[in-house]
């Protein structure tokens, strides 16, 4: 069952839904302070899903997607994130959020879409307003390394995925030759 203001129980300490009526207009923004590189949260109670816009990326493969079972569901995408899902490690007891920047009591947590996703289960148009935005989110695959390479993180294994693309396009372009 989706939480309504009514029924609603934060899921992680210094963290809170705010609701928004209209769809995808909802936050999960910080009730404290973070300074850069804080850990906020252990991702824990993750199981294994389908691609959905509401799971995450966590590898390379089509099938490596988690659904977060929490209210970090509610962090938006931002081409200027202010947090990180760090799933680099192996261990999955090891992956967490972590800021990637001061976070403001109050201010909505964002991050980088692509720095998890491939290519997403639903595109969209950013409302972000950066000077960085690229404008329809698609995913990873939709985008240069140079504008990977410019953000604050990308997971390992989407810059593996660009290598890997790039690579193949490099191929098939001297193969035309």
């Amino acid at each position: 069952m989706k939480p309504t203001q009514e029924n609603y129980v934060p899921t992680h300490q210094g963290l809170v839904v705010k609701f928004a009526p209209g769809d995808f207009r909802s936050a999960l923004v910080a009730t404290r302070a973070y300074q850069p590189g804080e850990l906020v949260a252990k991702l824990e109670g993750l199981t294994k899903g389908p691609k959905r816009y509401t799971s995450v990326q966590c590898g390379p493969g089509p099938e490596d997607h988690v659904e977060l079972n929490s209210d970090l569901v509610y962090i938006n995408h931002s081409c200027d994130p202010n947090i990180a899902f760090d799933l680099s490690s192996p261990d999955p007891s090891n992956w967490h959020l972590r800021t990637l920047r001061s976070i403001k009591s109050g201010e909505p947590l964002g991050f980088f879409y692509p720095s998890t996703e491939w290519d997403m289960d639903q595109p969209f148009k950013c409302e972000c307003g950066s000077k960085s935005c690229v404008g329809t989110v698609k995913g990873a695959k939709h985008l240069s390394l140079r504008q990977l390479a410019s953000r604050l993180w990308v997971n390992p294994y989407i810059l593996e995925l660009v290598s890997e693309r790039d690579i193949e396009k490099t191929g098939k372009l001297q193969a035309r030759l």
